[in-house]
């Protein structure tokens, strides 16, 4: 889960973060971050969660975080990145966020679960909201349907993708095959059986069997990737 703010948004390596609240969501992006070689620090109001988290984090504290006073005295303020991940407690969501709008952290994030609290959040102050329900729900749809091996969409409706390579460029270099001049998407790398994954170029030949990184808006990506299903044996 940590993966999505690193990889969209280039996590320094190091930066500080700190988590509010530390259920499921909370929880694995912290416990990722982590991985990552951030050092994190968990919030919560439960003391339960707060013993669970306490081994595994860099802190772990149980406090509220709608107070501005507690969380200047936790030291927040200090920290360059800022995760709330509190689900079914709207007004503890806004809250916190007006908290941090007012220690001047620069980079908010907060878990939506409705486009309503998303809107809100970011008349607020939040500089990028989650809605991971949604988000979740996109993808495993496209790997149920078979077109995308894997998918990230970013909240500016750009995505990045594996797929098949579709009908249209096999035994072709991506220059005879016109990608990005006819679909809009690029591709970025290919992948091919035993072999290394290498970096496209307009010379780069694609086969049949071949994987494509291909990257571009959502919209186009799905069209793309939708020739390059392979098709069940009759």
């Amino acid at each position: 889960m940590g993966r999505i703010f690193t990889e969209q948004f280039a996590f320094s390596a190091g930066d500080s973060v700190v988590v509010i609240g530390l259920g499921r969501f909370g929880g694995a992006v912290a416990q990722s971050l982590m991985r990552l070689g951030h050092d994190v620090m968990g919030i919560d109001t439960r003391e339960d969660l707060v013993q669970v988290w306490g081994d595994r984090l860099t802190h772990a504290v149980q406090a509220d975080s709608t107070n501005e006073n507690v969380m200047l005295q936790l030291g927040v303020a200090d920290f360059s990145h800022a995760i709330v991940g509190i689900g079914s407690d709207l007004a503890a969501s806004l809250m916190t966020l007006m908290v941090l709008t007012e220690l001047g952290i620069k980079d908010i994030w907060v878990k939506a679960m409705t486009p309503e609290h998303g809107q809100i959040a970011q008349r607020i102050g939040a500089h990028h909201v989650i809605y991971p329900e949604a988000d979740m729900g996109a993808r495993v749809a496209h790997l149920i349907t078979g077109r995308m091996m894997d998918f990230i969409e970013f909240e500016d409706g750009f995505a990045i993708a594996k797929i098949n390579a579709p009908a249209e460029t096999h035994n072709r270099t991506l220059a005879e095959a016109h990608v990005r001049t006819r679909f809009g998407v690029t591709v970025v790398g290919v992948k091919r059986a035993n072999e290394d994954f290498q970096h496209a170029l307009p010379e780069t030949t694609i086969r049949s069997a071949d994987l494509l990184i291909v990257s571009g808006p959502t919209k186009k990506i799905e069209m793309f990737a939708a020739g390059g299903k392979k098709r069940k044996a009759t």
